[in-house]
């Protein structure tokens, strides 16, 4: 069965994220705010599926968009079975207490599909700075 706009594969991939304000490296007088973000991706789908680039969107509380495209994360291209998981820990540097990230990652199944599996947005804040 055929999904030409890849909504089959896409489904099976689902992505759950974890955040972590770095405080240690982070440094508000300069205005450098450094957050990690730890990121599962579970193959819930019938094929492996590879992870081949990645395009995020990171949005500062200023609105300040920037966009990163790249092969893999980092430095690896995993190749997640049904089942299974992949989790790999980042990070990023804002301008801001307060920030969004939010992209996607371009997959290929193993019949050759490629897709896109959506990163749902997700906020960048410091502990206790939203009231």
């Amino acid at each position: 069965m055929n999904h030409p706009d890849n909504s089959g594969a896409a489904a099976g991939i689902a992505i759950e994220v974890e955040t972590h304000y770095m405080e240690e490296e982070s440094f508000p007088a300069d205005e450098r705010y450094v957050f990690a973000y730890t990121i599962t991706i579970r193959n819930n789908g019938p094929l492996p599926a590879k992870l081949l680039t990645r395009h995020w969107v990171i949005t500062d509380g200023h609105g300040k968009v920037e966009e990163v495209h790249g092969e893999g994360v980092v430095g690896e291209q995993p190749h997640i079975g049904p089942g299974d998981y992949f989790r790999y820990t980042s990070g990023t540097i804002l301008k801001t207490p307060v920030g969004t990230m939010e992209g996607s990652y371009q997959m290929l199944d193993d019949d050759g599909q490629s897709f896109d599996a959506p990163i749902p947005i997700f906020s960048l804040t410091l502990p206790h700075s939203l009231h």
